[in-house]
């Protein structure tokens, strides 16, 4: 990966892993659109870690844009309502365990162009029906079940199949729970925070043994890059919800369609 190649892939990531449109289809789908042709070394051997140094720069702008939700649940480990950080856990656990389990073999399985833009077309149907089959909502996150949340954390699991948004599963089941659109979407970027932590405790030490000549150097600019992106992104987000209490998944879902629909066309011409 070259530095252009770095900085594209950075931004795309920043904004695909917080907008429901699937960060893995577009990983799958940016370097086949820009007609990248990469090595197939690198490419079997240090992109998932590779990639994985970008999630950890979005995770680390989560952090800071969500700091006081992270800073309220751990004063509840001290004194009060402990419900949020329970909720936070219990959510997380679903895609931790799956993900160890079966990461490998779905990825494998469904990492191809052709694939990831069926399965973003797919995420566009399930947005745009998935809102449209609950009512606005009324409840905070301190008002979810524990079920709720086991339930949300199930559907955040989707997003191992490249096509599906782990923010969009995560938010839609939260519409489906009672959830308000910024509630559903705060409740799903606080999840996201755990599960990218863990995903990069598991591959980044993968690029510091790599002898691969500047791969490091790329990882860290790749990461910055795709934290600066996310954390515009997660602004505009959230307003966005805060303002949208209903249809707000609509312009996603023309989106998934619409891209889905053109890399299908361009494989058939």
């Amino acid at each position: 990966m070259n530095l252009i190649q770095t900085l594209i892939l950075a931004i795309i990531q920043g904004i695909t892993e917080l907008f429901p449109i699937s960060s893995v289809a577009h990983g799958v789908l940016t370097p086949y659109v820009f007609h990248w042709d990469l090595d197939q070394e690198f490419l079997k051997e240090h992109f998932l870690p590779y990639v994985v140094m970008l999630h950890l720069g979005t995770a680390l702008a989560l952090l800071l844009f969500f700091w006081r939700d992270w800073v309220d649940m751990l004063k509840s480990l001290f004194s009060g309502s402990k419900k949020v950080l329970i909720l936070v856990i219990v959510a997380t656990l679903p895609a931790a365990i799956i993900g160890l389990v079966l990461e490998k073999p779905l990825t494998r399985l469904f990492s191809n162009v052709t694939t990831a833009a069926i399965f973003l077309i797919v995420n566009g149907f399930f947005l745009y029906f998935g809102e449209k089959l609950r009512s606005k909502g009324t409840k905070e996150i301190e008002e979810l079940s524990i079920k709720q949340a086991v339930i949300i954390g199930l559907f955040q699991s989707l997003a191992l199949i490249p096509g599906f948004s782990r923010s969009g599963s995560s938010m839609t089941a939260g519409f489906w729970s009672g959830l308000k659109h910024e509630a559903s979407a705060r409740f799903s970027m606080l999840l996201a925070t755990p599960i990218i932590a863990g995903a990069s405790i598991l591959e980044v030490p993968k690029i510091l043994k790599s002898h691969t000549p500047g791969l490091m150097q790329m990882s860290l600019i790749g990461g910055v890059v795709a934290g600066v992106s996310a954390f515009i992104s997660v602004w505009i987000l959230m307003r966005w919800f805060k303002t949208k209490e209903i249809n707000a998944m609509r312009p996603f879902a023309y989106y998934c369609w619409a891209v889905g629909i053109l890399v299908l066309v361009s494989r058939l011409i």
